[in-house]
Formats: structure tokens, sequence, C-alpha cells
């Protein structure tokens, strides 16, 4: 007898970039030069001193289960890390470290959603976000969102999508694939009136280090009921020591921790001890000189793209991407992607990883790479897309 996997497998879709980054290591392997703006990774290595406290942690045998919670002196860190950098007080007891983000959104949507209840999100998105939701047999209210709102849910937006089953409302400021923030008062008054319907609000800060221009504020400022969560992947540099948490009400934190335990135990200890390090005066300077590094590449790679032809109606303020509408010269971004993988040796993301608003027409690129190497990538963007329009 065959085995098959659960309807709610079947509705979790894999990321289509593997496909295109598995070719392009291909072509790698093969000889080809390829410029990487598919991936959503720092291209930068994890900085020493992190790296070095995780070696002193292993050589002292600091290699043991933590509480689920995380490490008393991690959490305590991150609570002064909130306070120092946004003068918001937390206290360490509402704050939970986890495998990754991923681990935190899933800990987060695991309290708080009854099978069949709903999580109404932007579309475009994080697909893990939606995914998350079917996993646990949650429904998905994804709402349209556009250059007019900021790529961001709006409270006009919220009200107007909203249904009864809707129990989290999932923010992500800086977003994923379009690097835009959600306004200070878009984001009081959307708080504001989703806790009015007795549901909750989740917001995804993993990129909030990354950001141009003006500091961004902590949703942690506008009440102890919405949940934040955050990671020590993208502004930090550690994506793959999996090592995130999340800050929640008071009163969820011996649920968070009941399932914590249960589903992970606990975050992997070596990596709590490098996260430490991560929040020394030492480790942020080099953070923040990479921040600008960033910045220069956005301030690069926007107008350039622009000129060549791609629309980018809005200044990402954040993370590492531009989303930009590709419809000047294709009506199938997955199509137009692998054609300029092969023919320039240019990697970008198609929007069928982002949801279903309007995916053919968008493409993600990711300027995580050097600014020499975006300027190649450029040149044969230019080379190939001018010349054929």
């Amino acid at each position: 007898m065959s085995e098959t996997p659960s309807r709610r497998i079947d509705r979790i879709q894999p990321f289509r970039v593997m496909a295109l980054l598995a070719e392009a290591r291909e072509l790698e392997q093969q000889g080809h030069d390829v410029v990487h703006m598919e991936i959503g990774e720092p291209d930068f290595p994890t900085p020493a001193p992190v790296i070095e406290a995780a070696t002193r942690a292993l050589a002292d045998g600091n290699v043991h289960y933590t509480p689920a919670l995380g490490m008393a002196p991690l959490r305590e860190a991150i609570a002064g890390f909130y306070q120092d950098r946004y003068a918001v007080s937390v206290p360490a007891a509402r704050i939970m470290v986890t495998p990754g983000a991923s681990g935190a959104l899933l800990l987060a949507l695991g309290v708080l959603l009854e099978p069949g209840q709903g999580v109404m999100l932007a579309d475009p998105g994080y697909p893990c976000n939606r995914n998350f939701a079917y996993f646990l047999d949650a429904r998905v209210q994804a709402v349209p969102v556009n250059a007019e709102t900021g790529y961001q849910l709006t409270l006009d937006r919220v009200q107007q999508y909203w249904q009864p089953h809707i129990r989290v409302v999932m923010l992500a400021s800086p977003a994923n694939p379009t690097g835009t923030l959600v306004p200070p008062d878009e984001l009081r008054a959307i708080i504001a009136w989703v806790e009015q319907q007795g549901a909750s609000v989740i917001v995804d800060e993993i990129y909030h280090g990354l950001v141009y221009g003006a500091p961004a504020p902590t949703a942690l400022e506008l009440g102890e009921r919405v949940v934040v969560i955050n990671s020590f992947s993208k502004y930090f540099g550690m994506t793959g020591w999996r090592i995130g948490w999340l800050v929640a009400p008071s009163d969820l934190i011996p649920s968070l921790d009941k399932l914590a335990q249960n589903l992970f135990l606990s975050a992997s200890t070596p990596a709590q001890h490098a996260a430490l390090a991560a929040l020394t005066p030492q480790t942020l300077a080099i953070l923040e000189q990479r921040r600008e590094a960033f910045w220069q590449r956005r301030d690069f790679l926007l107008p350039a793209l622009r000129e060549i032809g791609f629309d980018i109606k809005v200044e990402p303020q954040g993370a590492f991407y531009l989303y930009a509408d590709c419809s000047r010269f294709t009506d199938d971004s997955f199509a137009f992607a692998q054609s300029l993988l092969r023919e320039t040796g240019v990697a970008v993301t198609p929007g069928n990883d982002f949801g279903d608003n309007r995916p053919e027409q968008h493409v993600r690129f990711a300027y995580t790479t050097s600014l020499d190497r975006l300027k190649e990538g450029v040149r044969r963007l230019q080379k190939r897309l001018v010349q054929d329009d």
C-alpha cells in the first residue's frame, strides 16, 4: 500500500527559487560566472566576536540543553538591547529564545490559533508565513497590497477584508520581498483595532536593524499585547546559526514554554552563547558598518534597475530587497528569471514565491552581494534588456 502525504502538506508550496538556485549552482560548476541576486542572505561572514564566543563555549563544554525559554543571560541581553536601541522597557520574562525566527513564528501561531481560525497577511509576502498557517490547519486571508499602500496592510485594508474567523493579523516591517515599513501611525491604528476585535497582532521585525534613513520604532512601543518576532539571521549575520527570539504578552509565556519543550526542547546552546556576543558594543559597531554598505548598495541598484526599465514605484526603507514590476519585459516572471540566468548569468527570484497578487509580473532583486558584483549584474541586464527593448 502506498503512503501519501497529509492534505496539509499538499497545501504547502516549495520555494520556486530553489530550482533556479540549483540551476545556478550547476552553471557555476560548469565554469560559468553567476551574479547572485536571488538569495536573501547577507554575504558578510558572521562577525569575529560572535565566532570567538561560540568557540569558547564549545571549548568550555557549554553544549548542554538550556531551558526552553532560553538562557537567562541572553534573554536579559535582548531586553537590554531594546532598552539601549529603542528606549523601550521589555522584561526579560516576556522574551523567549527560539530556533530562528521560523521557530518563533511556529510557536506564536501554535499558541494563538485553533484549527479553522484565520491569519490575515499581506500579498505579496514571505511564503513561510502562510505555509505555517496551513501546517496548523488554519485559514489564510491574503490581502492584496500595492504601491499605493506601500506594499503593507493598512487599517482600511484590514477592515475591508476582515472576517469573523480571523484571530491573527501578521505584519512584517521591513517586509520581504518589498523592503517597506509599516508607518508608525498606521501600525498603532492596526494594533488598536485588531485588539478591539479580540484578535492578536504578530509583527515580524527580523530585518529591523537594516533600515536606511530615519530609525524605525519597534511595535513593542505600542503595547504589551503585540507579539514581536526577531532573529539573529539578517542584521546580525547569523543565518546558519538558527537563533531568534520572540516577545510575547506575559500570560502567553507559560504556553509558549510548554509548546517549545515539546517541539524543540530548546534552541542551540552554542548558538545562544554566540548570540550573547552579537549584542555587545564591539559587534554592533561592525554591524552598523555593514548596514551602511547595504544602504550604499540600495542607492546604486534602485536607480540602475529603474533606468533599465523595471518599475519600482516605492523606495524600500529597509531589508535588502527590491521588488520590481517586470511587465515591460514579460508576462511570466519565472520564465523570465530562467532566461536571465541562462542568457546573462544573473539570478533573481520570480514573484511566484511571494503570493498570488500579480506574481507573474514581478521579480525580487536581493542586494546581498558586493557593490562590484551588483554593477556587473546591472551591466549584463542592461546589455540583454535594453538592446532587446
